[in-house]
C-alpha cells in the first residue's frame, strides 16, 4: 500500500476513492472500504482512501477534542488488511479548513486525484463551513466524468456503527458492545519504553506501551493478551490510566504485566488487545497497599482467563 502525505497537483491515474476520518475503522468502515476494493477492481483501478490528519475535531475543538480509537499508524494498517491501494493523508490545518467546497472538487478530486468512481457515507459534508454535500458531489459527477455512490448506515444490535458509539462503550468499560462494533477487540500498539520501573520494584514487571500525546479512550485495569516481540497472544494484565497513587499530574500510561513468563520488550513494538475490564483504576494510601491490589488484580485475571476461551 502507497502512503501519500498531501494531493498531488496532478493525478498519475484515475482512482476509486472514498473520503472520511475512519477513526477506529470500525464495521461501518469495513463495510464502506469493501465495497470500494470491490468497485476499484472491477474497474482495475487503484482503491484509493483520502484522511485527514489530525482529525478536523481536533483541529476545531482543540482542548474539547475526542480521545482516538486508533492512531494514524494502526488506521493505516487496518487499511492496508482491508486490500486499500493508496492513502492520502491530507494535514487538517487553517488553509485546508478554508478550502471552499469548489476548490475541494476542482483541485483535489478532478485534478490532484483523478477520480473515477467516488464512494462517501451518507453523511458526508466537505469545503469551509461544510458546504459541500450529496448534490453538490452529483453535479460536480456530472460535469467532469465521474460517478457517485453512498454507503447507508450499518447497525449491529440495533444500534448505529459509529467511532462515537465505539468510543462510548470503551468509556463505560463495556468491551463486549466495542467488540461488536469493532469486528474485533479493540486494541492498540506502541514501541515499549522505559518507564519508573516501580512496577519492578513491586515484583510486578511491566512493560509501558508508548502512547505519546495520545488520549485513550478506556482506564482501568483489564486482562488483556499481548502480541509482538516475538509473543502471540500472551496473556496479561494491564493498567491504563494516570497512576494517581504514584503522583498527581502524570501523563497517561498504558502497563502491561505478562502472565508467568519474563520478556525483554523494550524497543519492541507491541499490540494490546483489551479482553475484559477488571474494575476502574483507584488511588491507594502507599505502595504496600498498591502491591496488594496488583496481586489480586492479577489473579483476578488470572482466574477470568482460565474460564474463558479466546
Amino acid at each position: 500500500m502507497q502512503v501519500f502525505r498531501a494531493i498531488p497537483s496532478a493525478a498519475d491515474a484515475p482512482v476509486v476513492l472514498t473520503i472520511g476520518n475512519f477513526d477506529g475503522v470500525h464495521r461501518g468502515h469495513q463495510a464502506l472500504l469493501a465495497q470500494l476494493v470491490t468497485r476499484a477492481r472491477e474497474d482495475c483501478l487503484p482503491a484509493a482512501v483520502m484522511t485527514f490528519e489530525p482529525h478536523p475535531r481536533e483541529f476545531f475543538t482543540h482542548e474539547r477534542r475526542p480521545t482516538r480509537l486508533t492512531s494514524l499508524r494502526e488506521k493505516l494498517e487496518l487499511f492496508a488488511d482491508a486490500g486499500v491501494d493508496r492513502v492520502y493523508v491530507c494535514r487538517f490545518n487553517a488553509r485546508f479548513a478554508a478550502l471552499s467546497a469548489q476548490a475541494f472538487i476542482d483541485d483535489l478530486l478532478v485534478r490532484g486525484l483523478g477520480v473515477r468512481h467516488l464512494i462517501i457515507g451518507d453523511d458526508f459534508r466537505f469545503g469551509r463551513g461544510r458546504e459541500g454535500d450529496f448534490e453538490r458531489l452529483r453535479s460536480a459527477g456530472e460535469q467532469h466524468g465521474f460517478s457517485l455512490a453512498t454507503m447507508a448506515t450499518i447497525s449491529v444490535d440495533g444500534e448505529r456503527a459509529s467511532s462515537s458509539a465505539v468510543r462510548g462503550a470503551l468509556e463505560q468499560g463495556d468491551l463486549a458492545r466495542a467488540e461488536a462494533l469493532l469486528g474485533r477487540p479493540y486494541e492498540i500498539s506502541g514501541r515499549v519504553e522505559h518507564g519508573q520501573k516501580i512496577g519492578r520494584q513491586l515484583g510486578f514487571p511491566t512493560a509501558n506501551v508508548q502512547i505519546r500525546q495520545r488520549s485513550l479512550p478506556l482506564s482501568g485495569i483489564f486482562a488483556v493478551t499481548v502480541t509482538g516481540g516475538g509473543l502471540l497472544g500472551a496473556q496479561g494484565a494491564a493498567s491504563v490510566g494516570v497512576r494517581p497513587t504514584i503522583a498527581d499530574g502524570l501523563r497517561p500510561t498504558c502497563e502491561v504485566h505478562l502472565l508467568d513468563r519474563t520478556v525483554d520488550l523494550y524497543d519492541r513494538r507491541v499490540s494490546v488487545r483489551f479482553r475484559h475490564k477488571m474494575r476502574d483504576e483507584m488511588r491507594y494510601e502507599g505502595l504496600d497497599a498498591l502491591r496488594e491490589a496488583i496481586a489480586k488484580d492479577v489473579a483476578d485475571i488470572r482466574h477470568w482467563f482460565a474460564l474463558h476461551t479466546l
